[in-house]
């Protein structure tokens, strides 16, 4: 079941941060904790928050260039020594070009390997099309043995950082370049594959995750001066999903909105669905990419272009409802 967390709302001057320097953070915490822990790169060391864990383990960090195929195929062959690898590139070189040595290398051997894609979603932005990983979540979770997170905050991508370091077998971590909210602090539960509800309601439950879940939170305040009371679960796990959870917001408000920054296909969205088509069919709305690239141009913009905001997610709500 889903840990309920009450009254987590956005400040009016919310802390923003990226994703990526929580995982950083917990990348420290971790090689502090097991010595086991390795850092490997393909040549975007800052970019992934990676130079300080290189700094203080310097015989624990290997950089193998511009090469994401080696970057997994290497981890593997450190996690079946022993090792606890974090294989950290942008999202759209890895998992994307390295897919295959995710699924025959890592998967297949279920491998203790961690898949690391930071740059993900539309908010990459300027770096256009070839960089804005949207499909990422659908190719890890369809593998099997691996496990799926998409932080919601910084905050919580340092203790999904630690979490990943302590489970056994393949997991990807889904990080983002630009800052978000913090909507979570270090008293907030993390556990993998257990969902937390943010806020209660009763009309519609708004299940999100990365930097969606502030933007869900936002949401359910405009739906509130509206008199829709709105239920937001932060599913940073994609997989394995916490169904339990999604079937009882299902049950509770009779109406669901999945927000996520990724292709509707394949994704959270499709994950939910999958569950409640099975155990407990409700209307359904799903915010997020809709079968479309990205393209150049600063986040925010690329967010209202693709239908990936406070608004967007309201307006989903209202429609939903009206079918409930």
């Amino acid at each position: 079941m889903a840990k309920v967390i009450t009254g987590k709302n956005l400040a009016k001057k919310p802390v923003l941060r990226a994703t990526r320097d929580g995982f950083g953070e917990g990348m420290l915490l971790a090689g502090r904790a097991n010595r086991d822990v390795v850092g490997v790169c393909a040549d975007v060391t800052e970019s992934v928050r990676l130079a300080g864990f290189k700094k203080e383990f310097p015989d624990r960090f290997i950089q193998v260039g511009v090469h994401e195929q080696l970057l997994v195929a290497m981890s593997a062959g450190l996690a079946l020594a022993g090792k606890i690898p974090f294989a950290a590139a942008y999202a759209v070189f890895s998992p994307g070009r390295s897919w295959e040595m995710v699924r025959t290398n890592v998967c297949i051997n279920n491998a203790n390997v961690k898949i690391v894609g930071s740059h993900a979603g539309v908010t990459t932005g300027p770096d256009g099309a070839t960089h804005q990983a949207l499909e990422d979540i659908a190719l890890t979770r369809s593998l099997p043995n691996m496990t799926v997170i998409v932080p919601a905050d910084a905050i919580e991508a340092k203790k999904a950082t630690v979490a990943a370091a302590a489970k056994a077998g393949p997991v990807y971590l889904r990080l983002s370049r630009e800052p978000s909210p913090i909507v979570t602090d270090e008293k907030t539960p993390f556990e993998i594959g257990r969902a937390n509800v943010l806020r209660e309601g009763t009309d519609v439950a708004i299940i999100a995750c990365g930097l969606m879940v502030p933007a869900a939170l936002a949401a359910a305040e405009l739906l509130a001066k509206k008199g829709t009371s709105a239920l937001v679960i932060n599913c940073h796990t994609i997989k394995p999903l916490d169904e339990k959870a999604v079937v009882a917001a299902a049950q509770k408000c009779g109406a669901v909105v999945t927000a996520e920054e990724h292709q509707v296909a394949g994704g959270l969205g499709s994950a939910v669905a999958e569950l409640l088509g099975r155990q407990c069919p409700v209307p359904m709305e799903l915010v997020g990419v809709q079968d479309r690239f990205g393209q150049s141009g600063e986040a925010a913009e690329l967010l209202v272009e693709y239908g990936l905001t406070a608004g967007d997610i309201a307006k989903a709500a209202k429609k939903v409802l009206s079918r409930k």
